[in-house]
């Protein structure tokens, strides 16, 4: 039995429903949902101290994690329009990143792939201060920082919580770049051997495609894991963050985490490192 770590956002609850409950062929393995906030899991792979053998990552904790992981070619979090957003509150006198200097910004972790855009793409940014996503937007309405970095389903409900929005930082990548954002990896350890990390790579494919031809199936258990979340805006986070290079990488997909990463290390902002490929898969 494999434990595999990924978050309890209607995405990842969504595409790998299929592959955890048996509903898809399981190529001779088993795997075991480990459910926790993506900056828990980024922790621990790179604390390196209990590795999951199967994980979602961000982009800098793989990128610290490169010579213990290598990424799957399914499940990623990619794609055109899902980047975090910098909110502020509505009556802030914040306008634009520029006015960021001399702030105190609320994120949602120092690994995660949000902090790495803001990071490279309007440094400086003022003093960060890391946090889980969910208590994110909370700070900022209650005045505790002056911005906030939010990602996953805050993208739809920042609104509510009496915030607007001062930047979206997926926009300012994809005009950087002309490519999708890569947000987060579904990544195996590199001592299992290469049957296994391509069985772990088919079954995850053949899990989101599974969820993607039959939405109503895995609808439970991702209502079961946010059960703050109108079923609405369920719908539109996995409408925005399963998509084709969820089931495939691709060459664009695979691309956009090399230039990524590369632009991180070009920095100085993530370690050099291996690639974050198996070179013999």
């Amino acid at each position: 039995m494999l434990p595999f770590g990924f978050s309890p956002c209607p995405n990842d609850t969504f595409a790998f429903w299929a592959a955890v409950h048996g509903e898809v062929p399981a190529r001779g393995l088993r795997l075991l949902a480990h459910l926790a906030d993506v900056e828990t899991l980024n922790e621990r792979a790179v604390a390196g101290a209990d590795p999951l053998p199967v994980t979602k990552l961000s982009l800098p904790a793989l990128a610290a994690a490169a010579g213990r992981y290598a990424v799957l070619p399914s499940g990623a979090a990619l794609g055109f329009g899902c980047g975090p957003l910098v909110v502020v509150r509505d009556a802030s006198h914040l306008r634009t990143l520029d006015d960021l200097r001399g702030t105190s910004v609320a994120i949602p972790g120092r690994h995660t792939t949000a902090f790495l855009l803001l990071a490279s793409l309007c440094p400086p940014a003022g003093a960060t201060v890391p946090m889980r996503f969910h208590e994110v937007m909370p700070a900022v309405a209650a005045g505790r920082c002056d911005a906030g970095l939010v990602i996953h389903e805050s993208r739809f409900t920042y609104q509510d919580h009496g915030l607007r929005e001062l930047a979206d930082l997926g926009v300012l990548w994809e005009r950087a770049t002309g490519g999708p954002l890569p947000l987060g990896v579904i990544a195996a350890r590199r001592d299992l051997d290469l049957a296994t990390h391509q069985a772990l790579g088919e079954l995850l494919r053949d899990s989101v495609r599974c969820a993607r031809r039959h939405p109503d199936r895995p609808r439970p258990y991702v209502r079961a894991h946010s059960q703050e979340l109108a079923d609405e805006v369920c719908d539109r986070h996995v409408a925005l963050y399963v998509n084709d290079f969820t089931e495939d990488l691709g060459p664009a997909g695979r691309g956009a985490i090399e230039a990524l990463l590369a632009r991180g290390r070009g920095s100085g902002l993530l370690p050099a490192g291996p690639s974050v490929f198996r070179e013999d898969a």
